[in-house]
């Protein structure tokens, strides 16, 4: 149903959506920054050597913890404060709640930052290192996330069917706070051995699939209709491919340690798990692009679109690959390679980085009453470094990982696979330049876009 300006800025809480996303914009930057330092130690030519708290694995630690907490967590709590109000008709439980889960998300990364960097505490969790004392305070948190959010989501399910956005976003509240409770706590108190790595290994798919990719699919299903002003091709297809996660995302961790001492039936579960996700995520890209029939000529123009549908044509690719990655055939070649590092960009930066820099991109101006973004110019920019810098990176990683990996099986000293490694390694750090530019230019396009005193009106008639 249609609303008006007032009643939608009655809804949404705009400086809760602008403090979020500004700060994950901020925390990408970062998280970038940190990246492309860590790829120059590859290269051979770090600019911090011998300074103990800049060195390379801290720097790393921060560029994949500030990755989560840092860069995804604001960006997708910011855009949440602006879908949800707006699809069920109803304001988060409290404003002043969700002031103090912002101010207390920036502690938890500035913590994470300086127990890394000058203290060297981390857990020995990929993806979990924050300290393990830190790990219950960010468990409660995501129980006032759970709050939060769900008080609107619960009302609007009394009215009526929950649109499919709402069936992802609901899931996920009740999946995160289970799945870091247990990847961060429960290998440290509770288990022990291959069963502690069994245990860890599925924390870090499942924060991938039980919070990341419910909240940015879900968040799809919001943007992508309300942009292109029509409906979803078939709600069928949109609940088909949500049930499909639901069943077959929860094992997928476990074949990070395929021929690992983790037993066979979990290894072969793993990989059976991470086959069918692949047919899940086909039937919501055939939902997306059946979607667009008929209104392809949007993305020529529309950036933000744009980013969306790269991105989602950018997971189909990642979970493709990742049907053969997990066979144990492949695992042989490609196990401790760069192939499983290209791997993880394409999903993390190309798939879901893409997805929420697109969304952001479609708030932020309306955020401060004005259509566009200040520069058709910056936008177009930043979207063809990014897309392109990422793509390459992944292309440039996966021959890396495949050259090594049939360098180790033709057992020729190490060595030689280091060798064969650095023209790849310098070509990523040239990709991770472009990326850089690529966001220093989207977030120069911000910051004009809400400083600048002029631009026209936003005429909000998003449902």
């Amino acid at each position: 149903m249609a609303e008006n300006n007032t009643q939608l800025q009655n809804l949404v809480n705009y400086g809760l959506v602008k403090a979020h996303v500004a700060m994950g914009l901020i925390f990408f930057i970062i998280v970038a920054l940190m990246g492309f330092l860590y790829s120059l130690q590859l290269d051979g030519i770090y600019p911090f050597p011998g300074i103990e708290f800049l060195s390379p694995g801290r720097v790393r630690m921060i560029h994949t913890a500030g990755a989560a907490y840092g860069f995804l967590v604001n960006m997708f709590t910011g855009l949440l404060y602006w879908a949800v109000p707006r699809f069920t008709g109803y304001r988060v439980l409290s404003d002043a709640l969700g002031w103090f889960m912002f101010i207390a998300l920036q502690a938890a990364v500035l913590i994470t930052v300086v127990a890394i960097l000058f203290l060297g505490m981390a857990d020995n969790v990929e993806w979990g290192e924050t300290p393990w004392w830190l790990d219950p305070i960010i468990v409660f948190w995501l129980l006032l996330h759970l709050l939060q959010f769900g008080a609107p989501l619960f009302k609007a399910s009394q009215r009526g069917p929950l649109y499919v956005t709402g069936w992802y976003l609901a899931a996920m509240l009740i999946w995160t706070p289970l799945v870091v409770f247990m990847g961060n706590l429960i290998p440290r108190f509770w288990a022990v051995g291959s069963g502690a790595g069994a245990v860890q290994s599925t924390f870090i798919h499942d924060l991938v699939g039980l919070y990341v990719t419910p909240v940015a699919w879900g968040l799809m299903y919001y943007f992508v209709p309300v942009i292109m002003k029509k409906p979803m091709w078939s709600h069928g297809l949109s609940l088909l491919g949500f049930w499909g996660l639901a069943f077959f995302y929860p094992m997928n961790g476990v074949h990070h340690f395929l021929w690992s001492p983790i037993p066979m039936f979990a290894q072969y579960s793993a990989v059976f798990a991470t086959v069918a996700v692949e047919f899940a995520v086909t039937s919501v890209l055939i939902n997306f692009m059946m979607t667009l029939r008929g209104s392809a000529e949007q993305l020529k123009y529309n950036v933000p679109l744009r980013y969306m549908y790269t991105g989602a044509i950018f997971y189909w690719i990642t979970c493709f690959q990742c049907a053969f990655h997990v066979t144990l055939t492949f695992q042989k070649v490609i196990h401790f390679t760069d192939w499983v590092t290209g791997h993880a960009h394409l999903i993390m930066f190309g798939t879901f980085g893409l997805w929420v820099l697109g969304m952001a991109e479609y708030v932020w101006p309306r955020l401060f009453g004005k259509e566009t973004m200040y520069s058709k110019g910056l936008s177009e920019g930043a979207y063809w470094l990014l897309m392109i810098g990422v793509f390459a990176m992944f292309i440039d990683l996966t021959a890396a990982g495949l050259v090594v990996g049939f360098d180790w099986i033709g057992l020729n000293p190490w060595i030689d696979s280091v060798n064969f490694s650095k023209p790849f390694w310098y070509f990523r750090s040239v990709t991770g330049i472009m990326m850089l530019t690529g966001l220093f230019m989207y977030a120069v396009n911000f910051y004009k876009t809400a400083t600048a005193r002029s631009g026209l009106t936003a005429e909000l008639r998003e449902a």
